[in-house]
């Protein structure tokens, strides 16, 4: 018998279980185990994850920021497409992209038309596809792994025009997700994080409402339990 999250140990498959390597901080990287994995694996099935190979990035929040991160570690070119200016020094200065649009910026997106191998769309609103699809090279590919709750309008027009692909990012496991921890921990890539205790998980939901975090809570358990 065990007790849930209340247990001091419990027996698992081997199959179900990820090792975390001990370099890895734990609470940085909890969100990995999702985010992470979620922009690692479309970045690598999709074959952006060759270095000199230019990707955008369009939103930088939880998922965002992280596949700043791992696209800079496999060695490509990262610029972040944003509805939000002041999220440019955020990009380039911490997370390390090398180039940053304002998507409601004509002139800066005309500039970067045709400039990109892909496109890792993290954003779970509404938004003009068209646009970003431009941004592609031909033959390019825009991935998606946010999730709008209403459906996006796709003009066939400007996936004819440079035979381009627009494909869901969700394509992962366990062996993948070891794979992706174990690149992590190598390459020093972690989620930025907010850790917070339990008392503290309404007003986390609230601000999580509000887009008021940076950029994931980690719920701080055993630290928690252990003051309480």
């Amino acid at each position: 018998m065990t007790y849930g999250g209340y247990s001091d140990m419990i027996v698992v498959d081997e199959h179900f279980v990820v090792r975390v390597p001990d370099a890895m901080p734990l609470d940085k990287c909890a969100p990995l185990l999702c985010a992470g994995i979620t922009v690692y694996s479309p970045l690598k099935y999709f074959g952006l994850n060759e270095p000199g190979k230019h990707v955008g990035v369009v939103g930088l929040g939880g998922l965002g920021h992280v596949a700043v991160k791992f696209a800079k570690a496999f060695g490509v070119k990262v610029t972040v497409v944003s509805s939000s200016p002041k999220k440019e020094k955020e990009a380039i200065e911490n997370l390390g992209a090398d180039a940053f649009i304002v998507s409601s910026n004509p002139e800066q997106m005309q500039a970067a038309m045709g400039t990109m191998d892909g496109i890792i769309d993290t954003v779970s609103a509404v938004h003009p596809l068209m646009p970003l699809l431009f941004l592609l090279k031909a033959q390019g590919k825009m991935i998606m792994v946010g999730a709008p709750d209403k459906p996006l309008e796709l003009p066939a027009f400007s996936l004819i025009m440079g035979g381009k692909i627009v494909a869901g990012g969700w394509i992962w496991g366990l062996k993948d997700t070891q794979e992706m921890v174990d690149f992590a921990a190598k390459h020093n890539v972690t989620a930025e994080i907010e850790l917070v205790g339990v008392d503290y998980v309404n007003k986390a939901m609230e601000r999580l409402a509000k887009a008021d975090v940076r950029y994931r809570f980690v719920i701080d358990i055993a630290n928690t339990l252990t003051t309480a």
